[in-house]
């Protein structure tokens, strides 16, 4: 138990070691870690951001990635926008919301930015196409690929389509 005199003894230090990180533009790369293939991102045991502290990593992910993927691993909707991105051969960032520390802040975040709270949230060149469905339609009218090659650099591959990795900057 904390009593009064002792609750806010480790503050200063706390925010100093955080303004460290923010300062050496590094404080992403402290609380996204453990990448892993297709680009999936999950979290360190840092927990309990702010929900300021998870719109600026949303919004750092989005600007920092030509497609990013909000998902969650069993929603099959998350997995349709994936297959979409495969099968064109495009790199993408996924941020596996229901395997992060957290998740349903950023879900939270997410709905704050784009006005919907659901999954998959699909960004593309820094602006959200939409969901699974929406990404499967742009894809079939033709529509997703130009998008995709606005970005710069252009994030399209040779090769197999199978979601390759492109890592954090």
């Amino acid at each position: 138990m904390f009593y009064s005199s002792h609750k806010f003894e480790s503050l200063p230090a706390v925010c100093s070691f955080f303004t460290m990180f923010v300062h050496a533009d590094c404080l992403h790369r402290v609380i996204w870690t453990h990448c892993r293939r297709m680009g999936n991102l999950t979290s360190s045991s840092t927990g309990g951001l702010s929900s300021t502290a998870c719109i600026q990593l949303v919004q750092e992910m989005v600007s920092q990635n030509c497609v990013v993927i909000f998902s969650k691993t069993t929603c099959p909707y998350c997995k349709m926008a994936k297959n979409v991105f495969n099968e064109i051969g495009a790199n993408y960032k996924v941020i596996e919301l229901d395997q992060h520390n957290d998740g349903k802040r950023l879900q939270e975040a997410l709905a704050q930015l784009t006005g919907v709270r659901t999954v998959p949230r699909v960004f593309v060149n820094g602006s959200c196409i939409g969901g699974g469905s929406d990404t499967k339609q742009l894809h079939q009218q033709g529509k997703l690929l130009p998008l995709i090659e606005r970005c710069s650099p252009c994030c399209v591959t040779e090769g197999s389509g199978s979601g390759h990795f492109e890592p954090s900057k």
